[in-house]
């Protein structure tokens, strides 16, 4: 199992351990309130992250009384990583997150469940809801736009060349081959160029994204993502009329570089119960490099 620092929680915290879900071992972190609880919230990382990217937020949601569960998704960590891109589609990302509420609820029933999800996280979190897989109380995205306002924006080009890099990871094992080399630098670099305030991912920090990147299979399934994203999947078919009526937060750090500000309006029109909380001069990254403000702004939320 890997041994990441999850600083800043204290000792005894956060625990690790393997689930089983949807035919697949998942690495789980987890964290449970002092008396138990009968709210589950479930964190879904992105891309190229782990449920390390969590460490910020998970003791925060326990202390206001919620179950954590944050997963590696699949491809990712030391959870299973089946072979072959179609294996990566969102029909198999959204059953994933279903078998672990499913799994958390055999373990402790839930009254209340909610997503929350960064980047790829966020995408199978907005198809999860659009779909109504399973029933979802409150739902927490950050910077990634709701599957109706992303083919909105994908079709202009303000958008469209900061997203060249899904179109090159169709290419067959050449990302892969770039993406490792040097130890991961490009990985370590996906982090630290795009982030505002480099101090938030120190060298140990990404190293830990770079040797997770460095696991047999692990950046082929991770790049598998995007292949069956465009290749296997329609998500305008899919989304139907996108309509969630699931109290739901957006978080949008402002300065992302991979999405332009745009992706964060008109949310609305499909998601009436919809808070957004933007914040200036913060990366794609939000969740780690902007840990207190998010933080707050969560904690503020599920309070109302």
């Amino acid at each position: 199992m890997t041994a990441y620092s999850w600083t800043p929680a204290k000792d005894g915290e956060i625990s690790q351990r393997f689930v089983d879900a949807n035919g697949l071992r998942f690495e789980l972190a987890e964290i449970n309130p002092a008396g138990g609880s009968d709210k589950l919230a479930i964190c879904l990382h992105g891309f190229p992250e782990l449920n390390y990217s969590w460490r910020y937020q998970m003791p925060m949601l326990a202390a206001q009384g919620w179950r954590v569960w944050a997963p590696n998704m699949r491809g990712y960590g030391a959870t299973d990583r089946p072979k072959g891109r179609s294996e990566y589609t969102l029909d198999h990302l959204t059953a994933d997150v279903a078998a672990l509420i499913d799994a958390a609820q055999a373990e402790h029933p839930a009254s209340q469940v909610m997503l929350v999800a960064h980047d790829w996280g966020a995408i199978v979190a907005w198809m999860f809801a659009i779909k109504k897989i399973r029933p979802l109380t409150r739902l927490v995205i950050m910077n990634v736009p709701h599957p109706m306002v992303a083919l909105r924006e994908m079709a202009k080009f303000r958008q469209a060349w900061r997203s060249w890099y899904i179109y090159f990871f169709q290419l067959p094992w050449l990302p892969e081959k770039i993406l490792l080399r040097r130890d991961a630098a490009a990985i370590k670099r996906a982090f630290l160029n795009m982030a505002i305030d480099k101090s938030r991912f120190p060298p140990d920090v990404l190293q830990i994204y770079a040797d997770a990147a460095q696991r047999p299979g692990a950046i082929a399934a991770m790049v598998n993502y995007y292949r069956a994203l465009l290749r296997d999947y329609d998500m305008k078919a899919q989304a139907g009329d996108g309509k969630i009526a699931t109290p739901t937060l957006l978080i949008w750090g402002e300065a992302d570089r991979a999405l332009n500000i745009y992706c964060s309006a008109g949310t609305e029109e499909w998601v009436p119960q919809l808070d957004v909380r933007r914040l200036p001069k913060v990366s794609h990254w939000v969740q780690q490099e902007a840990p207190e403000q998010v933080n707050e702004i969560m904690k503020a939320w599920l309070a109302k």
